[in-house]
């Protein structure tokens, strides 16, 4: 498997996305938008975005912005997906651990939104406490990790 950071959205974003909508999920399809429309590039300092494949095959994606909630040293962890043939392969778990390895170099804490139980635990796993906030449902602090 190899994670890079990618500053162009890769022509297999399109078979990510049908996936991503296949199971209600419309945040890749709001990534492309805002890509296309300059909306957000994740290239704001701090910002990336990272791509996962195995075998050269797209088979994840996640970004991490300035978290748009907040005004102080704080990461947002956005669009994060895993094709559901490559879960339970540690891909979601290296795209997040390189994520905040990058975040570490500029946000003293990350947040992010789910609204799932899948999603819920995989990030309690990776490190992250849940929380009551209106727009954030868990967060790490990065002198934590």
């Amino acid at each position: 498997m190899e994670i890079q950071r990618i500053t162009h959205l890769p022509p297999q974003i399109l078979d990510l996305e049908k996936a991503a909508v296949a199971e209600g999920f419309r945040f890749l399809t709001r990534l492309t938008t805002d890509w296309e429309s300059g909306t957000n590039r994740f290239d704001a300092p701090g910002e990336c975005l990272m791509a996962a494949y195995l075998n050269q095959q797209l088979v994840g994606i996640g970004g991490l912005s300035v978290d748009p909630f907040t005004y102080d040293r704080t990461g947002r962890l956005r669009r994060m997906y895993v094709a559901p043939a490559s879960r339970g392969q540690q891909v979601g778990r290296r795209l997040v651990s390189a994520l905040l390895a990058h975040a570490a170099l500029h946000f003293e804490r990350v947040r992010l939104y789910t609204d799932t139980i899948e999603g819920d635990i995989f990030y309690l796993s990776c490190g992250f406490i849940r929380t009551e906030d209106t727009h954030a449902s868990h967060f790490v602090q990065i002198t934590n990790l």
